[in-house]
């Protein structure tokens, strides 16, 4: 049985901020493997790491498992999102970061990469039907405004006009890359993330040895592969779970926290120092956090005739008829269909309530 008090959106919050969590304390860890490669190859063995340990989770405990049985599957209909997910986010993004990084200080490409939030938002609300209402716009923005700050460092801020545009490219890459999982949320995102991953593991991977890279000692590759399992494996699921339940803007919010849980796992990891402006990002972010979880919405609204395949337990959304003997209020997946229904109450924009707003 689940717990179903705990509302979808805030199991989705606590799924964003964990995965937010997860990836941003790998940050000053990758930090210390970076040495031992470029950032392409590092990004390439982190990938693979997560893929691989997913692959060996399926294989040993999940495949056939009665929590699998109640994800829906990944059908061949999802090859069209998994290649766009592959290439954006995998292979596309780090190819133009590098080449944004090459030709950029340090300082610019750290204040250009927070645009990837930005446009997650931006293409979600503008594209894909998504809504966030005033409240939770103001809080993913003083997120995002923070996560700026906190990256800002003063020095050289020289702008190459390449650098510049392949930076904004991979962010833009990624944006698109988030709402494009978002569209995948409803399938296994076990599976998702392991094809993901392995994916943009072995597309990455192959990139850094076509450039020349080579291969850190045994002890750094194992060290990279288990760290990409949680970084990038553990963390992905979580971020596909978040997307299933709040949407792609509401998670870029979250998910903008991670350089604020990366400047905090810095002070023990590799010896940074607190100071006034991590303080007031730290403050900042808080207050937009605070924001997102407080963000009520709620109208009457229209939900459209649909057919399609995820988890779900019987409730207002989900009453209809099965063929086998269910047991309706623990969650199971099976393609149904949604009847017209018109109702009143607290919402967010995942994939069952993108509707217009007067």
């Amino acid at each position: 049985m689940e717990i179903r008090f705990i509302s979808s959106s805030s199991r989705g919050s606590a799924y964003g901020l964990a995965a937010a969590v997860l990836f941003g304390v790998s940050l000053p860890l990758a930090k210390l493997l970076l040495p031992e490669g470029g950032p392409l190859l590092i990004a390439g063995l982190l990938y693979l790491g997560a893929g691989l340990g997913l692959l060996a989770f399926e294989l040993l405990f999940y495949r056939g498992s009665r929590t699998a049985r109640r994800e829906a599957p990944v059908r061949s209909s999802d090859l069209w999102l998994l290649t766009g997910i592959v290439t954006t986010g995998g292979m596309l993004g780090p190819v133009l970061m590098l080449w944004g990084l090459q030709h950029l200080s340090g300082v610019v490409a750290s204040l250009l990469l927070n645009l990837e939030a930005l446009f997650t938002i931006l293409l979600a609300i503008v594209f894909f039907r998504e809504h966030l209402d005033r409240r939770g716009a103001t809080g993913a923005m003083l997120i995002v405004a923070a996560a700026a700050v906190l990256n800002y460092r003063p020095g050289n801020a020289q702008v190459d006009v390449l650098g510049f545009v392949a930076i904004v490219g991979a962010c833009l890459c990624w944006a698109l890359d988030n709402n494009l999982s978002q569209r995948l949320s409803l399938r296994d995102p076990i599976v998702v993330t392991r094809i993901k991953t392995l994916g943009a593991g072995a597309c990455t991977l192959s990139l850094a040895m076509l450039t020349g890279q080579n291969l850190p000692r045994p002890s750094m590759i194992m060290a990279a592969l288990v760290l990409g399992l949680f970084s990038y494996g553990l963390s992905l699921v979580l971020d596909m779970q978040a997307l299933r339940l709040v949407g792609a803007a509401r998670e870029a919010g979250y998910f903008a926290t991670a350089p604020f849980i990366g400047a905090v796992a810095a002070v023990p990891i590799v010896g940074e120092q607190w100071g006034l402006t991590e303080l007031a990002s730290s403050v900042a972010m808080a207050m937009g956090v605070m924001l997102m979880l407080s963000a009520h919405h709620r109208h009457l609204h229209v939900h459209e005739e649909v057919e399609h395949d995820h988890v779900h337990m019987h409730g207002e959304h989900h009453q209809h008829e099965h063929e086998e003997q269910i047991v309706t209020e623990e969650s199971h997946a099976h393609a149904h269909r949604h009847l017209p229904l018109a109702h009143d109450h607290p919402h967010v924009s995942e994939l069952h309530h993108r509707h217009e707003h007067g």
